[in-house]
């Protein structure tokens, strides 16, 4: 697995090692953390690689002997990638190449893809089905999609059994806490924590399809076990939620409202229906619930950075700069 330090990648290391499985993990840490992973000190069915996933050599040492690969490393965040788009291609686009070859060499007997829903950009429809058109806003989105294509050439080419799956607004415990402002329930707990008001983007009536990291993992286990390959999936809850609606339930003492973003849609809602019918996969976890579960474990968010419309606004420079079309 790559990216097994990170959010959703430690929580798939847990449900893999539960099964019995034994998992090997590459990462470099540069998104992951090593304390995603410390509930598995000294677990022999666990090997930690540290290593870039566009290192050949690298790759195909940590792949040799392996069955499945799930391919979730990679570098996130609207902004970051608009000020250095070469690191994103290098992670995103290379990283995956590189990971695809290894996987082809090894003859592994599955690959599955972690690909974002951002691909669609502002979709004309909701729910967005998996055939409308792609409309990458920005370099992450974009690295991402062609990390997509390649996976699906290399399934049509190569007859790689390999699935993608673009996942839609995942949270949960261990989300990201540091580094560049972005996913907006870092931001909000984090502010929860130091008593400080929530900064909602726009008017708050956007909404997003919030889908709970224990349902994404469960659709990377469905993935891998099926024999469907060279097809995409979207990966979302059926539900979604205004970000006021978010503040209602973290029962925010105070809000303060930031202005609304150019690229950004004005929903995310995937369109389920083609995993429902070919994989039997579906969501589980309703918002309450989810929501419950990240109040919980908010202490996790204790370091992380506490944002305010100033530093919002300084973080975001490039993305007005760049993304407006005025």
């Amino acid at each position: 697995m790559t990216g097994g330090g990170g959010f959703i990648g430690s929580h798939l290391v847990d449900a893999l090692i539960s099964q019995g499985r034994k998992v090997r993990v590459v990462d470099n840490f540069t998104v992951g953390h090593p304390r995603n992973l410390k509930q598995h000190d000294r677990n022999p069915n666990l090997q930690v690689v540290a290593a870039d996933v566009a290192d050949p050599k690298a790759m195909e040492e940590a792949i040799k002997d392996v069955e499945r690969v799930f391919h979730l490393a990679a570098l996130a965040d609207i902004v970051p990638s608009i000020q250095n788009p070469e690191a994103y291609f290098r992670s995103n686009v290379d990283g995956t190449f590189v990971t695809l070859q290894a996987a082809r060499a090894a003859g592994v007997k599955r690959f599955v893809y972690v690909a974002s829903s951002s691909c669609y950009g502002i979709p004309d429809s909701y729910p967005t089905p998996e055939d409308a058109e792609i409309r990458p806003q920005y370099p992450y989105a974009l690295t991402k999609r062609l990390g997509e294509q390649l996976v699906l050439h290399w399934a049509q080419v190569y007859k790689m059994p390999a699935i993608s799956l673009r996942f839609f607004n995942i949270y949960g415990p261990r989300a990201r806490t540091s580094g560049t402002y972005g996913a907006v329930f870092g931001v909000f707990l984090a502010q929860l924590l130091a008593g400080k008001p929530l900064t909602v983007v726009g008017d708050g009536t956007q909404r997003r399809d919030f889908t709970y990291v224990s349902d994404a993992v469960g659709a990377l286990l469905t993935a891998a076990s099926s024999q469907i390959f060279g097809r995409c999936y979207n990966i979302g809850s059926d539900q979604p939620v205004s970000i006021n609606r978010l503040t209602e339930l973290l029962e925010a003492p105070e809000i303060v409202y930031i202005p609304k973003r150019p690229g950004e849609p004005d929903c995310t809602w995937a369109d389920t229906q083609r995993i429902k019918t070919e994989l039997g996969w579906s969501a589980k976890v309703p918002i309450e619930d989810g929501v419950h579960h990240m109040l919980g474990n908010i202490e996790y968010w204790r370091d992380a950075p506490v944002w305010n419309p100033d530093s919002i606004a300084e973080a975001t420079r490039d993305w007005f700069k760049y993304l407006s079309d005025e």
